[in-house]
């Protein structure tokens, strides 16, 4: 397997506040890695520090073998395509607009798009399911029609890396297993995601390869079998969770266990819920 992301003993944060601590990984082409952990664990800062976003304190990052720092803004536009959590609009661009920017590092800045722009753009459009909205501006959408408008976006860059920070956020259940489903035949070709998850059980069926972060540190890398066990994800989300094969799908259903009750929650319940029957006559 090509080697086409390595990263040495890379420390980095915001400010001085470091969020990940000491990582070493490399990644090869067509793997499909997620990154997995609980809120604050540090999967965003990890894929922001990787493309570059983020300034190290320790340690170095390359792509292909060159230090992901000596590439210019535009080289590592056609190398890797990053898909943000959250994308702010300042302009009301139509979708068209949105994914054609996806082809700008293709570019001249005097050049017009191609015959072959305009069909990778159909193309990416079509299998994200928003076509029908070409001509739809941006800020009338829903959350779940702009995420695939973005989606298609960096896949219209044709890029060897993608980074997709939980893109199936917002998205209807169907669309969600459709976005696992196509990184995963895009790694078949040869392509590498490298993706933020929060959905484990669809981690679990379509990943290669798992990272399982806790406070900034990788407490487990390896396939989903090995890394989605009832004691490393117990230990990295602080709650007691089992990992069980579905003996009729086999497929991997992930899911908690429920802490044992002191008493205190059905306290916190009645306070909360009150009297339910108070003023169901009318009455106070």
């Amino acid at each position: 397997m090509e080697k086409i992301l390595s990263a040495s003993n890379i420390t980095t944060g915001y400010d001085k506040n470091i969020v990940i601590t000491d990582a070493s990984f490399d990644v090869g082409s067509g793997e499909f890695v997620g990154i997995i952990g609980k809120n604050g664990a540090g999967k965003s800062t990890l894929l922001k520090s990787l493309r570059g976003f983020l300034p190290l304190e320790k340690g170095s990052i390359s792509l292909f073998d060159k230090d992901i720092r000596s590439y210019s803004q535009r080289e590592l536009a056609v190398q890797i395509a990053y898909l943000q959590q959250q994308v702010e609009m300042t302009f009301d661009y139509t979708a068209r607009d949105m994914v054609m920017a996806g082809r700008y590092p293709y570019m001249k800045w005097w050049e017009q798009s191609s015959d072959r722009d305009q069909e990778i753009i159909d193309a990416c459009m079509k299998y994200t399911g928003v076509m029908e909205l070409a001509d739809t501006p941006i800020k009338a959408m829903s959350g779940g029609q702009r995420q695939r408008v973005y989606l298609a976006k960096v896949l219209a860059q044709q890029t060897h890396v993608l980074f997709l920070d939980e893109p199936a956020s917002g998205l209807d259940l169907f669309y969600q297993e459709e976005i696992f489903r196509f990184c995963q035949e895009m790694c078949r070709y040869g392509k590498t995601v490298i993706m933020v998850v929060h959905e484990l059980n669809l981690a679990a069926r379509y990943c290669s390869r798992l990272m399982l972060l806790k406070e900034g540190t990788i407490i487990a890398d390896g396939k989903p079998a090995e890394v989605l066990t009832d004691s490393l994800l117990t230990q990295a989300y602080g709650v007691d969770i089992r990992s069980l094969v579905n003996k009729e799908t086999g497929h991997v259903d992930i899911f908690t266990v429920p802490a044992p009750d002191d008493g205190h929650k059905k306290e916190l319940i009645e306070t909360i819920i009150g009297d339910i029957h108070h003023g169901k006559d009318g009455k106070n």
